[in-house]
C-alpha cells in the first residue's frame, strides 16, 4: 500500500492565544514522524493569519495558513481545512494543546494501515492552570480520571483505555481519512464552539455520519497518542459547568435530529447509568468517611447533578425547538485547492 500523505491542522479563533498557537505548531513540526504539511485556519481573524504568515512560516516550511472560508467557528474553520489540504490524512489538534511526546504522530497514523479504518484518535489529558489543582467542579473517579472532564474538552472515566473501535474521536485530538470525510459534507456548521461559546459534538455527529455511510469502517481509539490541552481558569467555575452542560444538550439534540437518537445517544446512555452513579456514590460516602474532605465531597455531589439537569435541560429544550435545517454549508464541502 502506497504510503498516506497527513496534514496536521490547528484551527485557532484569537491572536490573543498566539503562545499558544505557537507552542502547538511547534510541537507538531517537532515530530519524530513529520506531516507533510502543517496548516494554520485563522477563524475570521486577519491580524492571526497576517501574524502567522510574517513570524511562523518562514520557519515553518510546511506552515500553510488559511483564513476560514465557511461560517465562524470551529466547524466551519475544519470544513475549510478539509477543503484546502493537501493529506490523505487530516489531523486535528487544538490550538491550546501539545502532543505529550514526538511519538504522537506516528502512534496515531499507525493504525490505518488497516484500510477499513476511517479515523483515529487519542486521549486528552488536562493541564491545569499555573498554581491550581483539580477543582470541585470536576470530579474524578479513584484512577484520577474525571468524571466531568468532557466539559473542559478532554478524556473522561467511561471512555475506553486500551486501543479499540470507538463510537466517535475526540475532537481536540483526532485525524480522519479526509476523502471520506469530504465525501459525507464534512462537519456540521450549525454545531461545534464559536469563539468562547462552549457548544460542540461537531465531531461526534462526522464520525456517526462516516459510520452510516462507509460499510464497514471504524474509528479507533489509540491510547498512545495523548496530548495534553491547558484547560483556562474561566472554565473551572460553576457558571462554566452549567453553561457548558446546557449546551451540550442543545448540541445532542441537534445530533439526534440529524443522525438518529438511537446512534446519537449510544454512548451517553451508558455513561449516564453506570460513570455519573459511581461518582454520586463516591461522594456520598466520602461525606461519611472522609470528614477532612467533606465539602470536596458535597461538591463533587452537587456538581454531577447539576451539570446533568442542565444538559438534560438543554436536550430538552433542543428537541422541543424541532429538527435542524437539512441543507448545511457543511454538507456541502468539496475538496479544492
Amino acid at each position: 500500500m502506497a504510503a498516506l500523505s497527513v496534514s496536521v491542522v490547528v484551527c485557532a479563533f484569537t491572536v490573543q492565544r498566539w503562545e499558544q498557537v505557537v507552542a502547538a505548531l511547534r510541537s507538531v513540526a517537532a515530530q519524530r514522524v513529520p506531516p507533510d504539511e502543517i496548516v494554520l485556519v485563522a477563524d475570521h481573524d486577519d491580524e492571526l493569519a497576517a501574524r502567522a504568515r510574517a513570524e511562523l512560516a518562514p520557519g515553518l516550511g510546511s506552515l500553510v495558513v488559511l483564513t476560514n472560508e465557511h461560517t465562524r467557528g470551529l466547524s466551519g474553520a475544519r470544513n475549510t481545512a478539509l477543503e484546502r489540504a493537501g493529506g490523505d490524512i487530516v489531523v486535528f489538534l487544538d490550538d491550546d494543546a501539545r502532543p505529550a511526546d514526538d511519538q504522537w504522530l506516528g502512534r496515531l497514523l499507525a493504525p490505518y494501515a488497516d484500510p477499513q479504518v476511517s479515523g483515529v484518535g487519542g486521549p486528552v489529558r488536562p493541564v491545569w492552570p499555573t498554581g491550581a489543582s483539580r477543582p470541585a467542579t470536576l470530579p474524578a473517579d479513584p484512577d484520577g480520571l474525571g468524571v466531568l472532564d468532557w466539559v473542559v474538552g478532554c478524556s473522561f472515566a467511561g471512555q475506553p483505555a486500551v486501543p479499540g473501535p470507538v463510537r466517535n474521536l475526540l475532537g481536540c485530538n483526532m485525524s480522519l481519512r479526509r476523502a471520506q470525510a469530504l465525501a459525507v459534507g464534512g462537519f456540521a456548521e450549525e454545531l461545534g464552539r464559536v469563539g468562547k461559546t462552549p457548544s460542540g459534538c461537531e465531531e461526534t455527529e462526522l464520525c456517526i455520519r462516516i459510520a452510516q455511510s462507509v460499510p464497514g469502517s471504524r474509528m479507533v481509539f489509540e491510547p498512545g497518542a495523548y496530548v495534553e490541552h491547558e484547560v483556562a481558569a474561566d472554565r473551572l467555575t460553576w457558571r462554566y459547568l452549567r453553561g457548558r452542560g446546557y449546551a451540550e444538550g442543545l448540541s445532542k439534540a441537534v445530533v439526534s435530529g440529524l443522525v438518529g437518537t438511537d446512534d446519537a445517544l449510544s454512548e451517553e446512555r451508558s455513561y449516564v447509568a453506570r460513570v455519573l452513579p459511581q461518582a454520586v456514590r463516591r461522594g456520598l460516602c466520602g461525606l461519611v468517611t472522609g470528614p477532612r474532605r467533606r465539602r470536596d465531597h458535597a461538591a463533587n455531589v452537587v456538581a454531577v447533578g447539576l451539570c446533568l439537569s442542565a444538559t438534560a435541560l438543554g436536550y430538552l429544550r433542543g428537541r422541543a425547538a424541532g429538527a435542524p435545517p437539512t441543507t448545511r454549508a457543511g454538507r456541502r464541502v468539496r475538496a479544492r485547492r
